[in-house]
């Protein structure tokens, strides 16, 4: 259960895996800019969207938690890359917890509410505030920041694999 020095163990991986999995069902949305979401993707899984991301709030907070108290038991990275690392998965942290953030903001501060699974969270007010606005509005250029860090990371992931042949993606993987 618990990460060790030369793998990460079951609660990381099953963190890891089923936000990526999530993630890329986020970012689906992306397609909703397509055909104004008249589409299936835009009509299924698009309306999802809030709800999803705030689980992967809940998520990312118990990942960080989790990170923090494995911390010194986890792999770690070593070598002339190691920083570039670490900022890289730095980076991916602070945009999987700003995401879910920013969209909040957005939200209240258009006055919408908000509404998981259903359940109405904060009540619609109709009354926009200006601050929540403006750093909700981060929420479109960070997803987008954000779909470029997945994608350096499975790059990376995949180059570690097939390129440098280590075990990098093995830790993970199981």
């Amino acid at each position: 259960m618990n990460d060790s020095a030369h793998r990460y163990g079951g609660m990381t991986r099953l963190l890891h895996w089923a936000m990526a999995l999530l993630i890329v069902w986020q970012f689906l949305k992306l397609g909703d800019r397509i055909s104004d979401g008249e589409h299936w993707i835009g009509q299924t899984l698009v309306p999802w969207h809030i709800s999803i991301g705030a689980v992967l709030l809940v998520l990312i907070v118990l990942r960080l938690l989790w990170a923090l108290g494995q911390r010194q038991q986890r792999p770690q990275h070593v070598g002339p890359t190691a920083l570039l690392v670490k900022a890289g998965h730095g980076l991916l942290y602070a945009s999987m917890l700003l995401m879910p953030i920013t969209g909040i903001l957005l939200m209240l501060g258009n006055g919408y509410g908000l509404k998981v699974f259903g359940m109405q969270l904060a009540a619609k007010t109709g009354v926009e505030t200006g601050w929540m606005i403006s750093l909700g509005s981060l929420h479109s250029p960070l997803a987008w920041l954000f779909v470029a860090l997945v994608l350096g990371h499975i790059t990376a992931a995949l180059f570690h694999h097939f390129v440098k042949k280590d075990d990098t993606l093995k830790r993970m993987a199981g």
